[in-house]
């Protein structure tokens, strides 16, 4: 039944009740109307409205769900939907308001991936560029500094030993400006290598203490499960020096049940009410691209801090064969060994400071 059939014979029967309490009631109405037909006429009238009202919520309340999954529905949080119910029209606006999230999410999550993965080639290309030509220049500058230097008189020599310092830190920026844009750790040595390789460098350069706590065996993830841990990782610790003014985090990854747990706390200020920004939307894109779950919750207060901090979980879901991290891992690990030592030796051949 059409929701414009259901609305009308609710009115309806409102009204029949009425009429037929009029016509079969002990009311009369006379002209003029005295005071106490005028009250049992309103009274009337208010019983009516109240019953039409009170119809109408129970025949509306669906409505009124799904306008309440409209206003909260985030496609960064996907597989949330309202329950079909109610009647004809209604069950059918339903129904076809979550087949329009099924296409939406399904759209977002493949012009995410196509443009995420235009970022990281991008990233790659740039970071292919710092390495090969400015990186090259600079070791190139340095070596004719060095010899320039040899030749120089005394009085030249310490100012030339003092551009050939600020040279060097100057290429130590760029191949670390490289290492960002393109993580070659994960791809030569793994991921476990790659997260302490990226804590090395965030304690270096912050100060901030960060503790590790990796499993000693971590199950078998593709090129793309691995790549969202690291940045994701990457992008919360990132956040956490540059907003959270905390003194130390935690970052670990465990194996759980049907998947891995990259998990983020600190002890810092904490997000509060604030709205999620740019860096923890992009993490919550990236999860999606792999069907893991980003959650951001409050961390712990360090002592005589009110933050609270922060608490930034990835769960990363797994089956069961590429949980196995028997005979393939070792192959793995060997490849990857293969490479690092290919490319250690291509970097000596073409030179370093």
């Amino acid at each position: 039944m059409s929701l414009f059939w259901r609305i009308f014979l609710l009115n309806a029967a409102v009204l029949f009740a009425a009429t037929a309490l009029l016509l079969l009631g002990p009311v009369t109405v006379s002209a003029p109307v005295l005071l106490t037909e005028a009250l049992i006429m309103v009274l009337g009238l208010a019983a009516m409205l109240v019953a039409n009202a009170a119809l109408l919520r129970i025949g509306l309340a669906p409505l009124q769900r799904l306008t309440r999954a409209m206003t909260t529905t985030d496609l960064l949080r996907p597989g949330r939907r309202p329950a079909v119910s109610g009647h004809g029209e209604i069950a059918d606006l339903i129904r076809t308001f979550n087949t329009m999230l099924d296409r939406l999410e399904a759209e977002r999550a493949a012009s995410s991936g196509l443009a995420l993965s235009a970022q990281e080639a991008e990233r790659r290309r740039i970071a292919q560029e710092l390495h090969d030509e400015i990186g090259q220049t600079l070791t190139a500058v340095l070596l004719e500094l060095k010899r320039v230097a040899d030749r120089a008189p005394v009085p030249l020599r310490d100012e030339l030993r003092h551009v050939q310092e600020t040279t060097r830190d100057s290429l130590d920026e760029i191949r670390r400006i490289a290492r960002r844009l393109r993580p070659g750790v994960l791809e030569e040595l793994g991921l476990i290598s790659a997260l302490k390789a990226l804590t090395s460098e965030i304690t270096t350069h912050s100060g901030l203490s960060v503790r590790c706590g990796f499993d000693s065996a971590p199950p078998r993830l593709g090129e793309d499960a691995e790549l969202v841990l690291y940045r994701v990782a990457q992008e919360g610790l990132t956040n956490i020096v540059r907003h959270a003014d905390a003194r130390q985090v935690d970052l670990t990854l465990r194996r759980t049940t049907g998947g891995v747990e990259l998990r983020l706390r600190d002890d810092g200020r904490g997000i509060g009410t604030a709205t999620e920004g740019a860096g923890i939307r992009g993490m919550r894109e990236r999860a999606l691209l792999i069907g893991a779950e980003l959650s951001v919750g409050r961390g712990r207060a360090r002592s005589g801090g009110t933050g609270g901090g922060t608490d930034v979980r990835l769960r990363v879901p797994i089956s069961e064969d590429a949980g196995d991290s028997g005979d393939g891992g070792e192959i793995d690990n060997s490849e990857r060994s293969s490479r690092s030592s290919k490319n250690s030796r291509s970097d000596e051949i073409k030179g370093s400071d």
